[in-house]
């Protein structure tokens, strides 16, 4: 048995264990047991690492598939949460982050295409490859920030949230969504105009769409800024253009690579 199926099989178990953890006592009036949900999306997360490295550094140079892909931008978003998890009221989004990451380091093993890239010679295109990744886990967090707000605005409504440590105010919700989407606007149009200045074929036909869907992702996370600095959004307004703003990003960036590596292959 190799090495990455043992780091992805454990990754995976990890995970579980700590999403029964969390879905256990989701709306319990005391909570999850924080420190243990911790210490044990610690260990998956390292684990997620290990399997990573062993999947994306071959012989033959970087791969960089999609399923490699999908799960980098996991393990991003289940290690920022891990991390904040102590300090921050972020358990209602929790257990979707967990079986998410359960399904990404799954696909590493089980369905694992190819596409090499050498970035030691283009370390300009690594860069823009980073800052793609960081933009668009950062709108990803803050989609799951909306579905949060969504979530705790829809009980208080139906006056059926139950007073709990382990669930946040409205108010504080919305503000770390604002937050997230203006760092996510910024790397996003860090990419975008690295995209520009060191990709030749940033509009060619197979990449064209990326591109497009990209841009008007831009444009919509910066209407929804500048409504909510001039005029306020109401939340709903706020989760839809999060939530469509995400999904223009995950069409740009893995639309045609599902069709072509896992449909056509």
């Amino acid at each position: 048995m190799s090495s990455m199926v043992i780091f992805s099989a454990s990754a995976m178990f990890f995970y579980c264990c700590a999403l029964i953890l969390v879905i256990s006592r989701l709306f319990h009036t005391q909570g999850p047991n924080r420190k243990a949900v911790v210490i044990m999306a610690a260990i998956a997360v390292a684990l997620h690492a290990a399997a990573l490295s062993q999947a994306i550094f071959t012989p033959d140079g970087q791969n960089f598939s999609l399923t490699n892909v999908i799960s980098i931008v996991n393990w991003i978003i289940a290690l920022t949460f891990t991390v904040v998890l102590m300090r921050m009221k972020v358990i209602v989004v929790v257990p979707v982050i967990y079986a998410c990451s359960v399904l990404s380091v799954a696909l590493l093993w089980l369905v694992p295409p190819k596409y090499i890239y050498h970035f030691e010679l283009y370390p300009e295109v690594l860069g823009h490859v980073i800052l793609s990744l960081m933009a668009y886990s950062t709108l990803m967090i803050a989609a799951l920030y909306a579905i949060q707000l969504a979530v705790i605005q829809h009980k208080l409504k139906s006056k059926q949230l139950i007073l709990s440590p382990a669930i946040p105010p409205l108010m504080t919700v919305e503000k770390q969504l604002y937050h997230l989407v203006v760092i996510g606007v910024i790397l996003l149009s860090l990419s975008l105009a690295t995209g520009f200045i060191f990709l030749d074929d940033m509009f060619a036909e197979s990449k064209g769409h990326k591109a497009v869907l990209s841009i008007i992702a831009w444009f919509v996370y910066i209407v929804m800024l500048w409504q909510q600095y001039w005029v306020g959004c109401k939340v709903r307004t706020a989760v839809i253009y999060t939530l469509s703003g995400a999904t223009l990003l995950s069409l740009g960036y893995f639309g045609a690579r599902i069709v072509k590596e896992l449909i056509l292959t």
